[in-house]
């Protein structure tokens, strides 16, 4: 975050903005920090933060700064949350790397459901939060953290949660439910069960090691003609 004097902004106040700041990729880091700070005035604390309401954040970013096309209500309502406290900023949770995910041509984003830091272990239904991952052939980024906790009162869990994820290309889970992996499976969402858990990082590098020779399915996901990337994956094994 942009330096500001540790006496004008709590800690958790810091940690909120930092979190709150990862729903919003399209807008810088600095940028958003120093709009936020200019609106609600120094010292920057919890209770002005929880004052902060979508329609505020829609304004101040959105119309200022002529983004209304690519900011989405729930990257808003995502930040918003954030900023009045209802998402735990858990200091266990990684915070994501605001890197040139945008310019990984070709790259996948891909879901791991979580318990803990980076791991993937989590059951699809019940893990506290998803990680967001971007996928390329030369890098791995951590792009989001979203939290399942807004989603405990939904009518349809599984429906709700498959909703948070819809624009990834896989998803990486502990378990399953058959109904649940439906949901997935529909959404156009490739479910992959990792039974024996692991570091989500080593389990996404595996996936990277095979974007140039990609297997059938993802040859598909990454729109790769099946022929092609039949050839392709066999040269690999014989290798």
């Amino acid at each position: 975050m942009p330096e500001i004097a540790m006496e004008t902004i709590t800690k958790e106040a810091a940690r909120r903005i930092a979190y709150a700041a990862h729903c919003l990729p399209q807008i810088e880091l600095h940028t958003f920090v120093i709009q936020l700070v200019k609106q609600i005035v120094l010292p920057v604390t919890e209770e002005k933060l929880a004052q902060i309401t979508v329609v505020d954040l829609n304004n101040w970013f959105a119309n200022q700064t002529k983004m209304a096309a690519v900011l989405n209500a729930a990257g808003l309502e995502r930040a918003k949350r954030y900023l009045c406290g209802e998402e735990k900023t858990d200091p266990t949770i990684p915070v994501p790397e605001r890197d040139t995910i945008s310019e990984m041509l070709g790259s996948l984003r891909v879901a791991v459901a979580s318990n803990t830091g980076e791991m993937l272990d989590g059951h699809f239904g019940s893990c506290p939060r998803f990680l967001i991952y971007q996928v390329g052939s030369e890098a791995v980024y951590l792009a989001e953290v979203r939290s399942t906790q807004s989603l405990d009162e939904a009518k349809d869990k599984n429906a709700a949660r498959v909703a948070l994820i819809r624009d990834c290309a896989i998803l990486y889970v502990q378990s399953i439910g058959g109904p649940a992996a439906a949901k997935v499976v529909y959404a156009g969402i490739h479910p992959v069960k990792f039974p024996a858990g692991g570091s989500a990082r080593e389990a996404l590098a595996r996936l990277q090691t095979t974007l140039a020779s990609p297997p059938p399915w993802l040859a598909k996901i990454l729109g790769v003609s099946a022929n092609r990337s039949l050839d392709r994956y066999l040269e690999a094994v014989e290798e």
